[in-house]
């Protein structure tokens, strides 16, 4: 069969099939289009040339061809073929995704986490207030990894679902979160956070509520327990900031189970490092209950640990652990 012309399609072009029959190439299908005569009757044919010239002078609204569009010339294609070519195109372009709406990209993101971190930080104080006799800390440990995970399962592809100023701070680190979106993130956080912990104040009872300090961490009495319950803050969001890394953020080790992951480790550092720091590991998640009960006492810790872990987790991940995208060394 001789070959009247090639074409590779990089965008769906209009064909017809048959007697004027509508058709479509698909993006990346070579069409084959055969010499006048006997072609059968599953052969792809063009009507006419038009729909082609007009989908081509669509993509190029100024008679300028697009990068990797060549048309050979009827001349030159005979000479380097042995079929009698006529016309050769080959269009390399690939049709860029719509950018989303700014919506999407700026106030969409920030909303997420501040509904995200309401419900959170809600189910959290919640659960410390109410807790029932004897379950020690199964009850917040539970609580808290289950209320996490569920929460970045469901908002996660809006926002990442961080929930957590520390998990920001290291995402931007490694790579994972525009700068420009780092502090619109935390104020969302922080704002979530003080609603998340009106609400738990809202529907608990007054006298367990004010007997727990409203959810917020009262474990540090006295200056000398200071350097444990900070090293413990560290070791344990460095836990947790280390799964969200290389869990959600690092190529190689991207897995769609991250949510559960994440608040698995919540679960775990809990029932580990409750009795040792509280487990915060979450500056959002000390600052709602601190602002309703108004309890500021050795406050600060539980910004310093969780900010020092996310410094140390993504110096780790950049530099030894990161694939080769995000690793800034020994690539």
């Amino acid at each position: 069969m001789q070959i009247q012309s090639i074409f590779r399609a990089s965008h769906p072009l209009p064909l017809y099939r048959g007697q004027g029959e509508p058709a479509s190439l698909a993006v990346g299908q070579v069409l084959l289009i055969p010499a006048p005569g006997p072609i059968g009757d599953l052969s792809l044919q063009l009507q006419s040339l038009e729909p082609l010239l007009c989908s081509i002078s669509s993509l190029c609204p100024r008679g300028r061809l697009p990068p990797g569009l060549s048309l050979l010339h009827p001349m030159a294609a005979a000479e380097c073929s042995h079929h009698p070519v006529k016309l050769v195109m080959d269009m390399d372009t690939k049709a860029k995704p719509p950018q989303p709406h700014w919506y999407e990209r700026r106030v969409q993101p920030c909303v997420a986490e501040l509904l995200g971190t309401a419900l959170f930080v809600c189910i959290g104080c919640l659960s410390s207030v109410e807790d029932a006799a004897g379950t020690g800390r199964l009850q917040p440990a539970l609580a808290h990894g289950l209320a996490l995970g569920l929460t970045i399962a469901i908002l996660g592809d809006i926002s990442g679902g961080h929930l957590n100023p520390a998990v920001s701070l290291g995402m931007w680190l490694v790579g994972g979160l525009n700068i420009t979106m780092l502090i619109p993130y935390w104020v969302s956080q922080l704002c979530g956070a003080a609603i998340g912990a009106g609400l738990a104040k809202a529907v608990a009872a007054s006298e367990q509520y004010w007997n727990a300090s409203g959810g917020a961490f009262t474990i540090i009495t006295a200056d000398d327990q200071v350097p444990s319950v900070l090293g413990g803050e560290i070791i344990l969001t460095s836990f947790l900031v280390l799964v969200v890394c290389m869990g959600a953020a690092n190529g190689k080790t991207k897995t769609p189970l991250a949510p559960f992951c994440i608040g698995f480790s919540v679960t775990v550092n809990i029932l580990a490092g409750g009795a040792v720091s509280g487990a915060c590991m979450n500056p959002a998640r000390a600052f709602g209950p601190a602002l309703v009960a108004n309890y500021w006492d050795y406050h600060w810790v539980y910004w310093v640990g969780p900010m020092v872990a996310a410094l140390l987790v993504s110096a780790l991940v950049r530099t030894l652990l990161g694939d080769r995208s995000t690793r800034l060394l020994l690539k």
